[in-house]
């Protein structure tokens, strides 16, 4: 069953940190089965707390994606966005398909 990484940018806080967590996210994906389905789109926040920008990662599982999410590479990566700003990351199981 796929899962889902949804990450919501609340507050930012270093842009220069965002920079460099964009230049060495990339690498993160080398190896991952990943399909971007959403990416700094247009979105809106009806209810809860504001966001500024929304991405949602597809992956093939639940622990695919919580791999991906563990391993060094986003590891380090991310260290730069925890710097860079104040962010919520989700990752769900997405439903199963009827064949």
């Amino acid at each position: 069953m796929v899962a889902y990484v949804i990450f919501t940018r609340e507050k930012t806080r270093n842009p220069a940190q965002l920079e460099v967590y964009k230049e060495k996210v990339p690498a993160a994906f080398a190896g991952h089965a990943v399909t971007f389905r959403a990416r700094h789109c247009r979105f809106e926040v009806p209810e809860g707390p504001a966001a500024e920008d929304v991405l949602m990662l597809e992956f093939p599982s639940f622990e695919a994606a919580k791999e991906w999410y563990a391993g060094p590479a986003y590891q380090d990566a991310s260290s730069h966005r925890f710097q860079g700003a104040d962010y919520r990351c989700i990752i769900v199981e997405g439903l199963e398909q009827p064949a």
